[in-house]
């Protein structure tokens, strides 16, 4: 059988880059090639760019009706759903991440395109109550232009509509830049929205590496808004590249995000809070709950409890419907989770369970659970971004609030209590841009996403964020017949 290769989608048509470079993706679960795809040059993005310009001028975009605009999505939704098998079997193929995630996690987002849908012709602009009474001042919502999305292979269809869906509902244009790690289901979707008919040039999709891709998109002088997604060192250079256009910017980044446990919560329910926060995805996600902080009267009892659900847990094919975690997408990152590891014993930390590679073909990490002796341990400090426990005792409930905020994230968090004041209290204290109470790794197109600090700033998702989208417009219309009077002095 052949290996598919995916080209560039660009202005409406397939093509290979400029600079016939390709590169090759491999099956995280095999370690073998699967698919190559086509790389953009630094000309593919300017002919992107300039194909995004021309759609936004061009009046069968820019003149189309909000309600319009909004059936179009409406229609991206469907097929999206129609096809979430498919696109789920090509991002596990591609990326390692579970199908059972994949496809459900494609449909789902089906309903982020029809939030946004819906929000189309619900952009409005409002009458001002000036203070001059021969005038006539109001304002408008008007697309903010171009953009630039940007997004990581760890959850690319949930990412992809957080930007692309209020982008397209405010009129805007885009040009996709999918990460040159697992690339294909994004390509792969680039294949709906031209099935769903939206004009040449509306949306590009494109992929390669940072020299000859991503920072030439993200300094061009055509882009006026930038939505990232990926970790705070890459964030530094996009916001350096931003200061050439001066680019509306918005980040979504990493995070080192605590699970508080208090005394009194529901135990099985806390316990599989933890799992849910570590092990879901492989681990491979921002708002993984990787510092467990634990009420030191019950520490013990419910490490204890994690490792027995930890020995039911099953590492496997990630196509198969009863594997729990997958390969990580990566060798290298398996590399990384060793030597971290290796550094948090020698600091005290003691592995309970797993803590090594699987031998076997793929990049396949054991499910661990690290029990830390201080708050500094390698292990609650750096983002692993695998499945890695990690677990520290607290003693009240200031200790825990002053540990969960001393790090430079903050995007999620979670707390387990069954005492509503403290559910309150402790929440609303947290800094972070997230908190679940009493479960974990809840989203809905409803509700905002994003954190504070080395997280990023702006949010994705909810109401507002397709105001992010647009820019105010006002409009001062002088209602008397009077000529204007004196042209030097401010009205």
């Amino acid at each position: 059988m052949s290996q598919p290769h995916y080209q560039l989608f660009i202005d409406g048509a397939w093509a290979e880059g400029a600079r016939g470079q390709t590169m090759a993706s491999e099956n995280p679960a095999t370690g073998e090639t699967w698919a190559t795809f086509a790389c953009a040059a630094p000309e593919d993005v300017d002919r992107a760019i300039a194909a995004a310009r021309r759609a936004l001028d061009d009046p069968a975009w820019r003149d189309m009706t909000q309600t319009a605009r909004g059936k179009l999505l409406y229609k991206l939704a469907d097929l999206i759903e129609e096809h979430a098998q498919e696109i789920g079997r090509i991002e596990t193929t591609d990326s390692g991440k579970l199908l059972a995630e994949t496809a459900s996690q494609s449909a789902y987002v089906g309903d982020y395109y029809r939030y946004y849908a819906g929000l189309a012709d619900k952009i409005e602009g409002a009458v001002l109550p000036i203070d001059k009474p021969d005038m006539h001042v109001f304002t408008t919502r008007q697309p903010i232009g171009v953009v630039a999305a940007i997004v990581p292979w760890n959850a690319q269809m949930f990412l992809t509509a957080t930007k692309l869906g209020p982008a397209l509902a405010a009129g805007c244009t885009v040009v996709l830049k999918a990460s040159e790690i697992a690339p294909a289901p994004m390509l792969e979707f680039a294949k709906l929205i031209e099935a769903a008919g939206f004009p040449p040039g509306v949306v590009s999709v494109i992929t390669g590496d940072a020299e000859n891709c991503a920072i030439p998109l993200t300094r061009h002088s055509e882009v006026d808004r930038i939505a990232f997604t990926g970790g705070p060192e890459t964030a530094r250079h996009v916001v350096r590249n931003s200061a050439q256009n001066f680019a509306v910017t918005t980040l979504e980044l990493g995070g080192k995000s605590p699970i508080l446990v208090f005394d009194d919560a529901d135990f099985d329910g806390a316990a599989n809070g933890l799992i849910a926060g570590n092990f879901g995805a492989s681990g491979q996600s921002c708002v993984a709950g990787s510092r467990g902080l634990i009420h030191r009267p019950i520490f013990e009892a419910l490490a204890a409890k994690i490792e027995e659900k930890m020995a039911n847990v099953r590492v496997g094919d990630p196509l198969e419907a009863s594997t729990h975690i997958g390969p990580l997408c990566t060798a290298a990152q398996v590399e990384t989770i060793k030597t971290t590891l290796k550094k948090s014993t020698t600091q005290g930390a003691t592995i309970r369970f797993g803590g090594t590679p699987l031998d076997q073909p793929g990049n396949y990490m054991a499910p661990t659970l690290v029990e830390c002796a201080v708050p500094d341990t390698e292990t609650l400090k750096v983002e692993m971004f695998g499945p890695i426990m990690s677990l520290l005792p607290f003693d009240t409930e200031e200790d825990a609030i002053a540990i969960a905020n001393a790090t430079p994230f903050g995007l999620g968090s979670g707390v387990f209590t069954q005492n509503v004041a403290r559910a309150h209290r402790v929440s609303s204290k947290l800094k972070a841009g997230i908190c679940w109470v009493n479960t974990y790794r809840a989203v809905s197109p409803i509700a905002p996403f994003g954190g504070f600090n080395q997280s990023g700033y702006g949010r994705e998702a909810g109401m507002e964020a397709i105001l992010d989208y647009t820019r105010t417009k006002t409009t001062w219309i002088n209602t008397s017949d009077a000529a204007m009077a004196n042209p030097f002095v401010m009205r």
